[in-house]
Formats: structure tokens, C-alpha cells, sequence
């Protein structure tokens, strides 16, 4: 009895001692909770912060750059104007840059402890309280969810992002009946705008509204409000909006009835993290994704924000910096604006967040040493102190084929590299709104200068003059027709129709990919949806062979139809024609088309084939080019030049070079792209400026197999045959060609 008795009591204190320890830990999680800064900076941040200041070089000179600009700021006095501009106009900038130096001048409070930037917060603050409580909704009536301060509840939830973080740094600062007036007069209608009373902007699955879950999460995390929070989080309650409404670029408001930020997660990212709208929105869309995700890292670490989908934020930084070239600019798939890179201030934020909550892999240090700025935060400071102890290695970009679709199934996006050479092969979803009907398309760069290029956008981003900084109509009359890109067209109609509710329930499938060895390196992909009764396979290839200078681009193209019709491909090439070995004649300029982009192209020039092989070389960016392409003598060579029916000069006036083959069934196109010598201006010298191949053949075409002849100059040949059925790494292949057979096992032989 005496034995139980003291096991009984040995029980009961161990129970006393948890329930202890659980409350004591729960009133510290409560507190926590409660303490400001908490959402981005973090007290012991700003104390470790502050600990290092002037022993961490690159946190401390982003420290002065900002104290600059915000000092700058302060002397220009507060001006919060009554909107009435798009983007680009007066209002407008005046309203985005106050968020941004809101932003700074908080971190500036905490970190430097000077009232000065406090009461630079709450002034403007108190002048943005006193204007919203009457403030109307935004004179531009241009968007299909008007903001206030902006023209779009995009930009009103740009502003909340970051002014959310402001309030945090000053928030003990305030007193309490100053924060209620706030929080009751401009915080709690501002998201309330943005959400509940815009729910075709809010409750959908678009960068648009990570923007506004994250805006409305964020403010709620420092209110303590967890109606917002939820709100952030699962999308608005009991809101069903209309299946079939779209918003301005014609995508689908809420088709599938998804919403929220975790929905916006689940939806547009792959396993990979390449995200559907692609590289130049999924660059926008990180900064809301990874600051509302550190803030819930912060905050409610219960909901292990950054494992969540299987890590899928952390891997898409990954992958977004994979889809950059050389020099660190994005890929323009889809709406995409050229010169966009990993420079800009949300990549910053990605590489510190990701060094910071994905296990700090010093090659991320690399980029944030190019980069020279950190975040004045808690990643920032892990950031500088790793490139202060010498810690980077260089960020290596191999090649990687990226999936498309939530579960990885929706197509994807092949990057073969080869030294210098970079190709982009584009066999994805429709991407969205922002998405392009481009079904199977390249572009090619050496060194991060472009060869074969992707048109990206027409739009003037934030330039007023050029119909408001918004999207032209000449992005949806060509940068979104296929002709426009460098793929198959047919009959010269787009894919799909041009119509996105076509292209949505649709994407390439693909046949393999495979970058096993360095020196061949492929990928192969089927489109069958985009012209009915017609199949496209696309193989492309970047070959290293020690017969040539430099990698070399084999591009094969099989189409089978259940008709005829006309196929045209363009080459959209750029730099300075420098031989053709075709006669052509120039005559006065002509319009191509009609619609479908081709409108806006002028004829320059037409000419037929000389030979099986023909050939047009070119100079771009003090390199040699040459495109080599089978064909055929019923064939049609056009040389474009971008620019018809566009009188207010929206469009670039880019070159292009087209095959066109009428009245054909089934056809297989196949083109060889080659880089060799260079030429200095300074030195007038031409170094290896001309083709090393002789010809290439097409010596076999088969539904089975494809194979293709190429032979130099000195008379060496090369056989590349791929199989267009079988394709699996343990699948053994036997062909015979010209009386020889060929065995190999795998997808592809080249010998």
C-alpha cells in the first residue's frame, strides 16, 4: 500500500510539473504574441541587430542607403495627395513610394532607436486616417476591382503589405487611443475594401490575390485580429462568385471555387515551385508570399508555414532563380517584361528569407553578395554575417526541367545548358491569365544575350504616357498570339483560337526529358490539343561535339494532321542578317495577315529554297550565328519585321525569319542552330565567322523513330535518332539506315 501510495503522489506531482511548464509556456506564447515588433523584425532581432551594427559591411551599408533615403524623404515633408492617377501619374507614385518609406522608416525606429522615424510613421499615418474615413472609391474606373488610394485593389493591397509592417515597428510607440483610431478607421476598412467588399479581386487563386490575402494577413497578425487572420488564410466565408466571370486580361475570377492564401500555395505552384504565371509574375508574387509566410513563421509558428505543400515556397525560390539567364535576368515566358533579374528588391527578399528558413545553403550568398543589400531584418542579418565570414559558394545553374501544375503533371518547362548556351523550351499550362497561347516554344541565349528570342509583354510598366503603364492592346493583338513566338503555327489562326478558355483546360505533355550526359543533353514534348485533328512533337537538343566551336541547338519538329494545312514557323533571330544562301526578293512593304498577330507584321522580304539545306547567318552581340533548316522546294522563306497597324509605336520593331509550307498533312521540321566566332569592332577583326555544317538530312521518319544526318565542312558526320514512342531509360532500340543498324538503349542515341 505504502508502495502505491508514493506512486501514486510521484503521478500527481509529474502531472502538477507538466501543467506547470504548459502554462508557464503558453502565458510566454501569449506574450510573445503580444510584443512588438513581432511580424517581420522580431525583439530579439532588433537585439542581435544591434549587437553587430558596424561589424557586418553588408547590413550595415544597406542600413545607410536606407537611412539616406528615408532622411531624404523626411525633409521633402508628408504629402498624401487625394488619388486621381493610373500608374506612372503623380498620385499614384507619391502613394507608393510613402508605403515604401513607411516601411523603411519603421525598421529605421526599432533599429536605431531614434523617436524621429516613429513620429515620421504616425504622422502620416494619422494624415492616411483622416483621408480614408471619407475617401471614395478611385476616380479610374479602368480596373475590375477598384482600389481607393489606387486605381486597383492590387495596389491598396501593396500599400497594406507594407504599411503592415510599419505599424508593427511603431506600435508601442503609440498609445493605445491612437491605435484604435487607426486600426478602427483605416486598417480594419482598408482590408475590409480589399477583401469583403472586392471579392472578384480577393477571393481567387492569382498573384492579384496572394497580394490581398497576404495585406489582410499581415495587418491581422499585428491587430491580434484573428477574424483577418482566418479571413488570410481560408478566403472570405460563404462567398461564391460567378464560375464564368473574368477579370481584365480575360482569365477566370474563381472557376474552381478556391481561395485564400493557403489555396494560392496549393494551386500555382508545381512540386518544383515553378509557379504557373511564370517567372516575371511568380517574381511579383514572392514578395507577398515569403513576408506574410515569415510572419506567420513568427507569430503562429504552429502552422509551420514554411513546410507547408512540402516546402513548395522555399523550393520555388530555387526555381525561380533558375529560370534567370546569365546575367540574372528572368526568362519573359508569358507576361513577362524583359530585364526584370533576381536584382530587383522582392528577389532580395527571397534569397534572405530562403537563406534564412531553408537550411542557409551558401550558394544563396553568392546572389545576395551580387545583389549588395540585405533585408534590416532578422534574414538579412543571418545573410550579412554569412557573406561577412566568407561563407558563399557561386550559385550554379544547371540544367532542370521544372513541372507545371499543383501536382506536377500540367506540363513544365525544360532548361537545357551548355557552357554559354542556354535553351528555354516551353511545353506548360495555359499559365493563367497572364499565360500566352505558345504552345512548344523556345527562345535561346549564350551568355545571357539573347539569340532566339521570346517577344515577353507589350506593356510600359508605370510609364503614364503609355496608356497608363497598363497593359496595350497590342499585348493581347500580338505578344500573346502565337505567331508571336517561336512555335508552330497553323493556318494562321493561334492555339487554341486565341481563347483562354480553350487553352485553360489544356497543356503539352511531356515524351522525356533527359540531361544524363553533358554533352547530349534533350528534351522532348507532344502538344495535341492546340490545333484539332493535329499532333506536334518538338525534340530539342543542345549538343557539345568536339567538331564544333561551340554547343550546338538540334531542333526537331514532327506534325501530323488529319488535313492540310499551312505551317509556318518563325525564327525570331536577333542581330544583323549577314548571309543567306537564298535569293529573295524586297518588295514594297506589305502587311502579312490579317489576324492573329499577323497584322502586325510586314513582309521585308520572300524567296524560295536553293537547296535541301538552307541557311541564314547572322551577327548578334558580337557573335556568329547560323540557322540551318530542311526544306523543301515548294517551301516559302519570309523575312518579317514587326510594327504594321501600330500607329502609336507600342511594338518593337524586331526581324523574323519564317518557313512557310502549304498544302501539308504530315511534315517534320528540322533545324540546327549553331554559335561560332565573333567579331571586334575595336580590332575590325572576323574571327570563324562562317557555318561548320555542310548539310543535315532527314534519314528517317518514322511514327517509331526520328533521325537526322549531320555533317560538317570537313566532311565528318554526326546521326541523332530519337524514339517517338518508347522512350523509357531501359527500353533497347534497333533501327537500320541506309543498310547499317544502330542499337542503343535509352531515349536517344547520337554517334
Amino acid at each position: 500500500m505504502h508502495n502505491w501510495s508514493n506512486k501514486i503522489l510521484l503521478s500527481n506531482t509529474a502531472i502538477r510539473i507538466l501543467l506547470i511548464s504548459f502554462f508557464i509556456t503558453l502565458f510566454q506564447y501569449q506574450g510573445n504574441a503580444q510584443e512588438h515588433p513581432k511580424l517581420i523584425l522580431t525583439k530579439a532581432g532588433v537585439e542581435k541587430i544591434r549587437a553587430e551594427l558596424g561589424n557586418i559591411p553588408l547590413f550595415d551599408a544597406s542600413l545607410a542607403a536606407i537611412k539616406a533615403a528615408v532622411d531624404a524623404e523626411i525633409a521633402l515633408g508628408i504629402d498624401t495627395p487625394i488619388p486621381k492617377d493610373y500608374s506612372g501619374g503623380y498620385t499614384h507614385t507619391r502613394h507608393k513610394q510613402n508605403w515604401f518609406t513607411l516601411q523603411k522608416a519603421g525598421v529605421l525606429y526599432q533599429i536605431l532607436d531614434d523617436e524621429k522615424y516613429a513620429k515620421y510613421v504616425k504622422d502620416m499615418l494619422m494624415q492616411y486616417e483622416e483621408m480614408y474615413k471619407t475617401l471614395p472609391l478611385h476616380p479610374k474606373t479602368r480596373s475590375y476591382a477598384r482600389g481607393k488610394l489606387f486605381w486597383q485593389c492590387l495596389n491598396d493591397s501593396n500599400w497594406l503589405v507594407y504599411v503592415s509592417q510599419a505599424y508593427d515597428c511603431i506600435y508601442d510607440y503609440l498609445t493605445k487611443k491612437e491605435r484604435k483610431k487607426l486600426e478602427k478607421n483605416l486598417f480594419r476598412p482598408f482590408a475590409d475594401h480589399i477583401s469583403v467588399d472586392s471579392p472578384q479581386f480577393y477571393q481567387r487563386v492569382h498573384n492579384h490575390s496572394t497580394w490581398g490575402n497576404a495585406a489582410v494577413g499581415m495587418i491581422g497578425l499585428v491587430m491580434n485580429d484573428q477574424e483577418l487572420i482566418d479571413r488570410a488564410l481560408y478566403g472570405i466565408k460563404g462567398v461564391n462568385l460567378d464560375k464564368k466571370a473574368k477579370d481584365d486580361d480575360g482569365g477566370y475570377l474563381n472557376k474552381d471555387g478556391k481561395a485564400g492564401f493557403l489555396a494560392n500555395i496549393e494551386e500555382p505552384f508545381s512540386p518544383e515551385g515553378y509557379y504557373n504565371e511564370g517567372p516575371y509574375y511568380q517574381r511579383y508574387a514572392m514578395y507577398p508570399f515569403l513576408i506574410f509566410a515569415e510572419g506567420l513563421h513568427n507569430v503562429k509558428p504552429e502552422l509551420n508555414i514554411f513546410k507547408y505543400k512540402d516546402g513548395v515556397l522555399l523550393k520555388s525560390i530555387n526555381a525561380l532563380l533558375n529560370l534567370s539567364d546569365a546575367d540574372g535576368d528572368f526568362f519573359p515566358l508569358n507576361d513577362g517584361q524583359k530585364g526584370m533579374s533576381y536584382y530587383t528588391g522582392a528577389l532580395v527578399t527571397a534569397v534572405n528569407i530562403s537563406y534564412q528558413y531553408g537550411g542557409r545553403d551558401p550558394q544563396l550568398l553568392s546572389i545576395a553578395k551580387k545583389q549588395g543589400k540585405v533585408l534590416l531584418d532578422d534574414s538579412g542579418l543571418a545573410v550579412a554575417i554569412g557573406v561577412r565570414d566568407g561563407k558563399e559558394e557561386a550559385f550554379e545553374k544547371k540544367s532542370i526541367n521544372l513541372t507545371d501544375g499543383p501536382d506536377g503533371k500540367q506540363g513544365g518547362v525544360g532548361i537545357l545548358r551548355n557552357e554559354g548556351l542556354e535553351l528555354v523550351f516551353k511545353y506548360a499550362a495555359q499559365g493563367s491569365s497572364h499565360g500566352h497561347y505558345d504552345k512548344l516554344s523556345y527562345s535561346l541565349y549564350e551568355d545571357g544575350n539573347e539569340v532566339l528570342q521570346d517577344y515577353g509583354l507589350a506593356r510600359f510598366v508605370n510609364i503614364e504616357q503609355k496608356g497608363g503603364g497598363n497593359y496595350l492592346k497590342e499585348n493581347k493583338t500580338w505578344a500573346k498570339q502565337t505567331i508571336a513566338h517561336n512555335t508552330l503555327v497553323q493556318n494562321e489562326t493561334s492555339h487554341f483560337q486565341g481563347k483562354y478558355e480553350i487553352g485553360s483546360q489544356h497543356h503539352s505533355d511531356l515524351h522525356f526529358y533527359d540531361d544524363s550526359d553533358t554533352a547530349v543533353q534533350v528534351v522532348s514534348a507532344k502538344e495535341k490539343n492546340a490545333y484539332p485533328g493535329t499532333e506536334i512533337h518538338r525534340t530539342m537538343a543542345v549538343i557539345k561535339d568536339e567538331d564544333f566551336e561551340k554547343p550546338f541547338l538540334l531542333d526537331m519538329m514532327r506534325v501530323t494532321s488529319n488535313t492540310e494545312n499551312q505551317y509556318d514557323l518563325p525564327f525570331y533571330f536577333m542581330g544583323q542578317v549577314i548571309k543567306a544562301n537564298f535569293e529573295y526578293e524586297s518588295p514594297a512593304l506589305a502587311i502579312l495577315g490579317e489576324d492573329n498577330g499577323y497584322q502586325h507584321l510586314y513582309l521585308e522580304g520572300k524567296g524560295t529554297p536553293s537547296s535541301k539545306s538552307t541557311v541564314l547567318s547572322w551577327l548578334g552581340n558580337g557573335n556568329f550565328y547560323t540557322l540551318t533548316t530542311i526544306t523543301d522546294n515548294a517551301d516559302e522563306l519570309l523575312f518579317t519585321r514587326l510594327g504594321a497597324n501600330d500607329p502609336e509605336f507600342n511594338l518593337r520593331r524586331d526581324a523574323g525569319f519564317m518557313l512557310r509550307r502549304k498544302n501539308t498533312k504530315n511534315t517534320t521540321f528540322v533545324t540546327v542552330i549553331e554559335s561560332h566566332g565573333s567579331y571586334s569592332p575595336v580590332t575590325e577583326s572576323a574571327i570563324n565567322s562562317n557555318s561548320n555544317i555542310k548539310e543535315i538530312k532527314l534519314v528517317l521518319d518514322t511514327a517509331d523513330y526520328t533521325a537526322v544526318l549531320i555533317t560538317n565542312v570537313k566532311g565528318n558526320s554526326k546521326l541523332f535518332i530519337t524514339a517517338n514512342t518508347k522512350v523509357l531509360k531501359t527500353t533497347t532500340h534497333t533501327v537500320k539506315i541506309s543498310g547499317k543498324d544502330y542499337t542503343w538503349t535509352g531515349s536517344y542515341t547520337y554517334q
